[in-house]
């Protein structure tokens, strides 16, 4: 009689703990990932919304807090903008323009969910960005 082929339990015990130590590793890098590119699609909106303020400035010579079809009409694919904030699950983006002169405004990015430890993301007229406390985004 010849033996029966096949994998032992001790093969399969080891390429369990192998995938599960493969998985540990590999997961952490993943959710930092996911972190940053939800970050950037945020980035991309306040950066749209720049340049929609710059040309809206050039026609009304102020800036507008409105991002929907009363202002700037932004529209993009998973965001939903009301008024003066666009949002996803991720972000909620709003504009702050006080009148006076010299015409200003600031765009505020602020995480939510699992995004929520990320820091705050800023951008003013004058291009300055920052993340938290920090410079630069």
């Amino acid at each position: 009689m010849r033996g029966a082929r096949g994998f032992t339990l001790i093969e399969l015990m080891i390429t369990v703990v192998v995938v599960g130590i493969l998985a540990a590793i590999a997961y952490p890098s993943y959710q930092t990932y996911m972190t940053k590119s939800r970050r950037s699609d945020a980035q991309q909106m306040m950066l749209a919304i720049s340049v929609r303020q710059a040309q809206y400035l050039l026609d009304a010579r102020a800036y507008t807090q409105e991002l929907d079809a009363d202002g700037l009409n932004m529209t993009r694919d998973g965001w939903a903008c009301v008024d003066a904030t666009c949002s996803n699950a991720y972000y909620a983006i709003s504009v702050a323009a006080p009148g006076g002169t010299p015409p200003t405004y600031t765009i505020t990015g602020t995480p939510s969910g699992q995004q929520a430890d990320d820091g705050t993301l800023t951008l003013n007229h004058e291009g300055a960005k920052m993340r938290g406390s920090h410079a630069g985004w």
